[in-house]
């Protein structure tokens, strides 16, 4: 079974910035497409970005494009998000995910693996 381990959230001021790290257990993560969604309390879990691990074809949602970037260490089986120009708006709990499929998808239910998810705070 494959384990996901976040790391690297914060608080933060707005306009600050934050990098997001994902550690994959499994050796090999070829045709997999990884992804961020984010939760915050009340709200739907949403798509943030993913990226295909083989291609490194990124997705961003409209909300972060232009202020995130994501990118993958392939050899380290680790997925990055780094979130620059942080908004109020961004406070949420971020989660990374995997999907056993070389395409990225914005539906949450569509990923089999999920980290346990690190809380990202931003104040005004």
């Amino acid at each position: 079974q494959e384990q996901l381990v976040e790391s690297g959230g914060g608080l933060v001021q707005a306009g600050g910035s934050l990098r997001l790290s994902c550690v994959a257990s499994t050796r090999t993560l070829d045709n997999y497409a990884m992804s961020w969604f984010r939760q915050a309390p009340g709200k739907e879990r949403e798509f943030v970005s993913g990226i295909t691990w083989t291609g490194g074809d990124a997705t961003y949602a409209d909300t972060v494009k232009g202020r995130f970037t994501v990118s993958r260490e392939k050899n380290g089986n680790t997925l990055y998000l780094q979130m620059n120009n942080l908004r109020p708006g961004d406070t949420a709990a971020y989660y990374c995910a995997a999907r056993s499929y070389n395409r990225v998808s914005s539906f949450p239910e569509e990923y089999e693996c999920w980290g346990q998810g690190t809380q990202v705070s931003v104040f005004s």
